[in-house]
C-alpha cells in the first residue's frame, strides 16, 4: 500500500509534529510512523521521538538543529522507512463484562443493534494492536475494534473512571491505566495493572504489543 508524504509543522521552539493522518487509521501509516520514531532517535539533536496515531511528535535541541533541518531530514526518513512489523510482545486481558464494573455494556450493545453477549464475543474475537501509549502514563490507544462495535465518545466526561475499566472511544479500544476523566464508554474491568511507577519497567503495554481480551466474568 502506498504510503503518502506526512505534513510535518512546528509544535513549539523544539518540537515538529509529523501528521501522516488520512482520514480514518491506518495500521500500514502506523507502522511508518513506528519504524521513522526510531530512525529519529538516532539524528543529532533530537530528544525524544512520541509516536501518537498516525502522528509522531519529535522534540530536539533548537540550539543544536533548525527546525528547517531536523524537518527535512523526517521527510527523508519516511520516505525511506522500512514499514515492517515491529516485534511486540503478546498478551491476554481478562475482563469482567458488565455489572457495576461495566455500566456502559447494555446501552453500548444497543447502540451497535446486538446482545450484550454478541457484542462481548466480538470484542474478544479481535486481536489488537497498542498503536500508541499517551494522554495518561501507560493509557493504550488500540487498534483492530470491530468497526460494528465503534461508539462516538460521550458528549460530557466522566470525572472519574477507574484504574483497570476497559472501554470504547469512537473506533478506538483502550484500558484505564489509572483513575481519571474520561469521556470513553465503560464495557468493563480487569484486574491487569497496566501503569505502576515503583515498578522497574512502569508501563506494561508499548507500541507493537498485540492484545486478546478474554471473558472473565459477564453480567449482561
Amino acid at each position: 500500500m502506498a504510503v503518502a508524504a506526512p505534513r510535518i509543522s512546528l509544535a513549539g521552539s523544539g518540537a515538529l509534529l509529523l501528521d501522516a493522518a488520512q482520514g480514518a487509521f491506518s495500521d500500514a501509516v502506523q507502522h511508518r510512523v513506528w519504524a521513522v520514531a526510531n530512525a529519529a532517535l538516532g539524528l543529532e539533536a533530537v530528544r525524544e521521538a512520541v509516536p501518537g496515531m498516525n502522528n509522531l511528535l519529535v522534540l530536539f535541541d533548537p540550539l543544536a538543529a533548525t527546525a528547517a533541518d531536523i524537518g527535512a531530514r523526517l521527510g527523508s526518513l519516511w520516505a525511506k522507512a522500512d514499514a515492517a512489523e515491529v516485534a511486540g510482545r503478546r498478551h491476554t486481558i481478562p475482563v469482567a463484562y458488565g455489572g457495576a464494573d461495566g455500566e456502559d455494556l447494555a446501552a453500548w450493545a444497543a447502540h451497535c443493534g446486538m446482545t450484550a453477549e454478541e457484542a462481548v464475543r466480538r470484542h474478544t474475537d479481535a486481536t489488537y494492536t497498542v498503536a500508541a501509549v499517551g494522554a495518561m502514563p501507560g493509557f493504550p490507544y488500540l487498534s483492530g475494534l470491530d468497526p460494528r462495535l465503534a461508539w462516538a465518545r460521550r458528549g460530557t466526561p466522566r470525572f472519574k473512571v477507574a484504574e483497570g475499566a476497559v472501554i470504547i472511544g469512537g473506533a478506538q479500544a483502550g484500558i484505564m491505566p489509572i483513575t481519571a476523566p474520561s469521556g470513553w464508554h465503560i464495557i468493563g474491568h480487569t484486574d491487569v495493572k497496566l501503569f505502576d511507577p515503583g515498578s522497574e519497567t512502569p508501563v506494561l503495554l508499548r507500541p507493537g504489543d498485540t492484545i486478546r481480551f478474554d471473558i472473565a466474568s459477564l453480567q449482561a
